[in-house]
């Protein structure tokens, strides 16, 4: 494994030898208490390193879910990060956990490879992806069976499962944090009575001077009693975490997509699917590439999903997620710190344990704009101490039925949320119809105009989108976030300038609302 990263990062924060050795400890291949058993094993830690030296200086690493440090062929997410404490002493659960991890590992090495420029291969004589990806299987099924029987292993594993947040402490220490929080939260507020007023007066009226586009997914929507019949049917695993089929994901997220009354002046109000030209130039070593951002294609209108978790008490309960994307954010004004490149608006419906919605929130890709919208099922608590954003709850709700779909009005060029209802059947108009794409597709997005197959991940290493770069990061950067308003990859959206939040926060409901018992 190239160990150089990991010790450059320990020296520049410690400047001490025996610390630099700690850091060679921690990145470095666990290995079983007698060493590696096999050729194969040892053949299979160079595998990783070799690949892992390859991904980086091509510039395709995936950093939507945190590569657990010594352990190459597992990664994390903050979900599974929280079932750490759990499993320590139950092996079935742990079994499923560790399952879990080496899934997340295999679909980000599967991007990787997608992404891999052909020059980079052959690698290790190993000559094409698709042996490449077999090759990076069967090595991580290999060191994980050698590896994690060793109890001394799965403590280890579980005391590293803590997924880093996307705050950077130095920059809260060098712009005072401290004192700089005060008036970024009297802003914070300041939006928060806007975006109530809004919601209050556009949310179920028609514009008046702006034309409203409306969209509907193509599929039709579910009776009540299928979508609970569904939730019910699920299984689950060993954490409690469950299980749907491919059929039952796909039927799910398709019950619950939403319809959207768009304010349209232009075509930076209309949205679809991304795409890379080829013209656009690759992203270079260090993650931060050149300028450009993908396309938009607007003759496709395309809503991403993705099936996701949270955690309540001993549940763990089921959230769908879907998001729009737009070819910009345009200028309001000559100086405009927030305009800029792509806008994305994420939606994201929490299920009850019989399918029903609980609570809806949005934000921007960038994590900006976190709002909630709660039904009776759920009580807000309060924050635990004044000044930090915590929950702003919108507008609440009426009771929503198993497979009831939610409305959303956007606004015309902000596309901030300005309306979400339950959808009105009665409703008429014509409405233009959406297809849903996987949200992974992001991952590896065609390159319309470049070598047949080739993909690009929409994301840079970090997870920003390139090219979506905002003004606002020139004033926002002492709140410790880097680039504040550009897009982001799922799982690295922190969604809070005061305090510390993150959009797919395991605990995020937890700890913001109370569950009224059904």
């Amino acid at each position: 494994m190239n160990l150089f990263p990991g010790i450059a990062k320990c020296a520049g924060a410690f400047l001490a030898i025996g610390l630099l050795a700690a850091c060679a400890t921690l990145t470095a291949p666990v290995q079983p208490d007698a060493g590696w058993p096999t050729p194969q094993a040892r053949a299979c830690v160079d595998w990783f390193a070799q690949l892992d030296a390859v991904t980086d200086s091509a510039g395709v690493r995936d950093g939507s879910a945190y590569r657990v440090p010594g352990f190459a062929y597992l990664r994390l997410d903050r979900f599974l990060a929280s079932f750490r404490d759990e499993v320590a002493t139950r092996r079935e659960a742990f079994d499923a956990w560790a399952e879990r991890l080496l899934q997340l590992d295999a679909q980000a090495r599967a991007v990787e490879l997608r992404n891999l420029p052909q020059q980079f291969l052959p690698l290790a004589g190993v000559a094409s992806k698709p042996a490449a990806q077999a090759q990076t299987q069967r090595c991580a099924q290999l060191l994980a069976g050698a590896v994690l029987d060793s109890a001394a292993a799965r403590v280890l594993l579980a005391q590293r499962a803590r997924v880093p947040d996307d705050y950077a402490d130095w920059k809260r220490g060098l712009g005072l944090y401290p004192l700089t929080r005060i008036p970024f939260f009297k802003g914070v507020e300041k939006w928060q009575q806007e975006a109530a007023q809004q919601v209050q007066q556009r949310g179920g009226a028609e514009a008046e001077a702006t034309p409203l586009l409306k969209y509907a997914p193509a599929s039709a929507p579910l009776a009540a009693e299928r979508v609970t019949a569904l939730v019910a049917q699920i299984k689950k695993d060993a954490l409690g975490i469950p299980q749907p089929s491919a059929q039952e994901q796909a039927l799910l997220l398709a019950a619950y997509a939403p319809l959207f009354e768009i304010e349209t002046s232009a075509a930076y109000d209309r949205f679809g699917a991304l795409f890379w030209r080829n013209e656009q130039g690759s992203v270079n070593t260090n993650g931060r590439g050149n300028a450009s951002a993908p396309q938009v294609d607007l003759a496709r209108p395309q809503v991403y999903q993705r099936l996701a978790y949270t955690r309540y008490q001993d549940q763990t309960l089921l959230q769908l997620v879907y998001s729009v994307w737009f070819p910009e954010r345009p200028r309001s004004a000559a100086l405009d710190l927030l305009s800029g490149t792509l806008d994305s608006v994420v939606l994201r419906v929490t299920l009850n344990a019989r399918g029903a919605p609980l609570l809806v929130d949005s934000i921007h890709a960038c994590g900006c704009y976190h709002m909630f919208f709660a039904t009776p099922g759920v009580t807000p608590r309060p924050a635990p101490q004044a000044r930090m954003e915590w929950a702003f709850v919108a507008a609440t709700l009426p009771a929503l039925s198993a497979g009831q779909r939610v409305l959303v009005r956007l606004a015309s060029r902000s596309h901030y949320v300005v309306g979400l209802q339950a959808d009105r059947a009665e409703a008429g108009g014509p409405r233009t119809p959406y297809t849903l794409a996987d949200d992974d597709a992001l991952r590896a997005l065609p390159v319309s105009d470049g070598f047949p197959g080739s993909t690009r991940s929409a994301f840079w290493p970090s997870g920003i989108v390139p090219g979506t770069e905002r003004g606002e990061r020139i004033v926002f950067w002492p709140m410790g976030i880097d680039s504040p308003g550009a897009m982001r990859q799922w799982g690295r959206q922190p969604t809070a300038f005061v305090g510390r939040r993150h959009f797919d926060d395991a605990d995020l409901l937890e700890l913001r609302f109370e569950l009224k018992a059904p």
